[in-house]
């Protein structure tokens, strides 16, 4: 599900009213901007946010220069865009890197946030980014607590550091030790979490505060917890003074509430945001991309990025080749479909490109059981007929589409599919001959 559909949804309904008038009066906002309210509230955003952004974005609204604009419509929604960026935050919020490392993070939130699995995706982000990360075991309490951040930790090849169940504070003081002496230059904390704030709790992170003297406190909040989520962060904010937020499930039906809220209540940036499951699901917290998919603009730049990270620049110059020479496979096909695949589901990527707001998907049929037969299929061929196609008659249909456990109907469906491709490849290669492109020119920014 694309993050707050429902939000973005009954906002854009709210605007309706706005577009549906040429010309706009005072009264014709203030009715616009209730249904705004209650799209607000609705999404469990915290009231004291909710009335002051209502009334920032009001009195904007009804100067002379948006009534009386050729468009004032757009100018609101322009109003609303600026004010949600400044709600959450204006500018990305970076991690805060020592300049004597070890830089020590140490990750804090309730039972259940994603605290654990957080930790392990920072660390493996910050691994993929030259650093040497080490992860430990502060949570000595939850069962099995320890063996889920050596199973993740392992997912992403960073090193977890563990002592049992003794004083998490003897731990995080023997762990700083251990990292010294190994080169670690970050140090990810793992530290225990409640089902609810209390005070033992709030003692015992303290005093692993005051051994570790860490770089950042970053707090994990499930987005789907809307309100209280706001309530934990304002807790531990109090008691803690956390550095930022980690919105985790935000890939769920969240209501948008927490994202909209917590920045304004506790003064302290959202800096990253779990979106989804697979150990790589986590981004940088970025307000005006943000604001941009809630009002279904688009997030253009987040796009890019993913299509930068699965791109692989010496494959991208064999098939370069290949197009030019004219002999486009199967393979090829199956490389350009898996890094279309690794930069997310195609929902979310779909979710990204500008006039495409979250709630028109969801009655979308984007088939991603399809996507899987698609790979299997290919997979299922011999080498020989991936390269050369032509060979593949009625009873090799039929053996790949057993070994594929897909039906003959499909692998037609994939054949004629790759036919039409090539034949625009074909088409792409003699233009590129006909123009006299030299050689290492021609580069593809995405995979196709």
């Amino acid at each position: 599900m694309e993050m707050f559909s429902s939000l973005s949804d009954k906002l854009n309904n709210a605007f309706k009213k706005f577009r549906n008038k040429g010309k706009l009066s005072e009264a014709d906002v203030r009715e616009g901007m209730r249904e705004v309210k209650l799209a607000l509230l609705e999404a469990d955003v915290n009231f004291k946010v909710v009335r002051e952004f209502v009334k920032t974005v009001t009195e904007r609204a009804v100067g002379a220069e948006v009534l009386e604009s050729l468009m004032p419509a757009q100018q609101i929604i322009k109003i609303v865009h600026e004010e949600l960026i400044q709600l959450m935050g204006e500018t990305n919020s970076k991690l805060t890197i020592s300049s004597r490392p070890p830089t020590v993070v140490m990750m804090v939130g309730l039972q259940g946030s994603g605290k654990t699995t957080h930790a392990a995706k920072l660390a493996g982000m910050y691994k993929k980014q030259g650093k040497r990360p080490l992860l430990v075991a502060c949570d000595v309490y939850r069962p099995a607590a320890i063996d889920q951040l050596k199973v993740v930790g392992e997912s992403v090849g960073v090193p977890v550091f563990e002592m049992g169940q003794i004083s998490p504070v003897d731990i995080a003081k023997a762990a700083m030790e251990h990292a010294d002496r190994h080169g670690h230059d970050m140090v990810f904390l793992d530290t225990a979490g409640r089902l609810h704030v209390d005070e033992v709790l709030m003692n015992e992170l303290t005093n692993i505060k005051a051994l570790a003297n860490p770089t950042e406190i970053l707090l994990v909040v499930d987005a789907m917890t809307g309100q209280d989520a706001v309530n934990v962060a304002s807790a531990f904010n109090e008691k803690l003074d956390i550095t930022g937020v980690v919105l985790s499930k935000l890939d769920g039906d969240t209501r948008g509430g927490a994202a909209l809220s917590v920045r304004h209540v506790t003064g302290k940036p959202i800096k990253f945001i779990g979106v989804g499951e697979k150990m790589d699901a986590i981004e940088p917290f970025y307000p005006d991309r943000m604001a941009s998919r809630i009002l279904g603009m688009g997030d253009v730049l987040t796009l890019i990025e993913k299509a930068q990270q699965s791109y692989d620049e010496k494959k991208a110059e064999e098939l370069e080749k290949r197009i030019r020479e004219n002999t486009f496979t199967l393979t090829d096909y199956l490389d350009q479909f898996r890094q279309i695949k690794d930069m997310g589901s195609i929902e979310e990527i779909v979710g990204m490109l500008p006039g495409v707001k979250p709630g028109m998907l969801k009655d979308a049929q984007i088939d991603e059981k399809a996507m899987a037969h698609t790979e299997a299929i290919i997979l299922s061929m011999t080498i020989y007929e991936r390269e050369h196609p032509q060979v593949i008659n009625a009873s090799r249909k039929k053996r790949i589409a057993a070994g594929s456990g897909t039906s003959v109907e499909e692998v037609n469906k994939l054949l004629k599919q790759y036919d039409q491709m090539s034949k625009i490849i074909k088409q792409f290669s003699g233009a590129m001959m006909g123009k006299g492109r030299k050689k290492g020119k021609m580069k593809m920014p995405f995979p196709m």
